[in-house]
């Protein structure tokens, strides 16, 4: 029964993963769209809940450390991973404000605000969204199922189109891995040095 249940999973992972080649198009959209503003001095700041939090931290992990290619750091920052900001934003000011707060202190013109969510339902990514259309911010939204409320909110909307969390996740971290190859061998040459834009 175990080993059913194993091969099930694996599975139905590599078919959701095989619905990936249909937004090849808007995977490379919202790859040059944050390549573009990184390039430009500006930073990408990413966030979620759950498990996409932990996807946040893990895609500004292989921005500023690396990804294949030794580089310099880029600019990146999670707003999951200040517990201090998270629970006095969260006690202050309601949970729904938690992204937002920090946004309104480090977000800058020309940043790129990266959500993650399988649901697309979450209040406190939408807040932050909302702040980022207002001042400038571009908006890189990986979503799953129908897209909930924040499909079409941002400036890039890539969907799992799977009511699967587990299945939206696994999807969701190859784009990133993706994303993190495609701005490391956009923005760099080979030997490492930057391109000039």
């Amino acid at each position: 029964m175990k080993k059913e249940a194993i091969r099930g999973m694996i599975f139905h992972s590599i078919e959701a993963h095989k619905l990936l080649s249909d937004l090849v198009d808007k995977i490379e959209d919202a790859s040059n769209l944050i390549s573009t503003a990184i390039s430009q001095g500006n930073k990408v700041i990413s966030c979620g809940n759950g498990g996409s939090a932990g996807q946040a931290q893990h895609f500004s992990a292989e921005l500023i450390g690396r990804f294949e290619k030794e580089r310099s750091a880029l600019n990146s920052i999670s707003l999951t991973t200040d517990t201090s900001n998270i629970t006095a934003i969260g006690n202050d000011y309601g949970y729904e404000n938690v992204f937002k707060r920090q946004l309104q202190g480090i977000g800058k013109p020309g940043d790129v605000l990266l959500c993650l969510t399988s649901s697309g339902n979450s209040q406190n990514l939408i807040e932050a969204i909302n702040h980022a259309k207002l001042n400038g911010i571009k908006v890189v939204n990986l979503l799953g199922n129908d897209g909930g409320k924040m499909n079409g909110l941002g400036n890039a909307n890539i969907i799992i189109p799977s009511e699967n969390t587990a299945r939206v996740q696994e999807c969701h971290l190859l784009i990133l891995h993706i994303f993190a190859k495609l701005i490391e061998y956009t923005i760099f040459n080979q030997d490492g040095s930057t391109r000039n834009y």
